[in-house]
């Protein structure tokens, strides 16, 4: 093993990345459509391990979901709220000195039934 010391090139941009079903937030704002992480609800005692049982969803509870009007037990539907608060964020990220950012947007934004002719502004 050489001690010499790597050193990133000059220019590179350090940056991050976010997910639209786990930052997003605002899942009843602007015509937004019910996604699937919108009805994904907490699952209290459940081992942390148990993928299969945090993840099953049916369709009393996708029904139960579409019903509920509140962000109570479904913990995504809260996110970070990075779609209200998005510019101070942003501000948070250049202080950190990253200089990239990639952003998903929920596809239930864009086309909230998913059979729109035109988009979601």
């Amino acid at each position: 093993m050489s001690n010499q010391v790597r050193k990133f090139p000059e220019g590179f941009l350090w940056g991050g990345a976010i997910a639209a079903n786990q930052a997003e937030g605002s899942w009843n704002v602007d015509g937004k459509g019910l996604s699937t992480a919108d009805v994904a609800i907490f699952k209290k005692g459940l081992s942390k391990s148990d993928y299969k049982k945090h993840n099953k969803v049916d369709e009393e509870q996708i029904q139960q979901a579409m019903r509920a009007d509140t962000a109570e037990g479904y913990p995504k539907r809260r996110g970070v709220d990075f779609y209200h608060r998005y510019p101070e964020d942003m501000a948070l990220f250049k202080e950190m000195g990253l200089k990239t950012l990639r952003v998903s947007i929920a596809w239930t934004r864009i086309f909230p039934n998913g059979d729109e002719e035109e988009p979601n502004e």
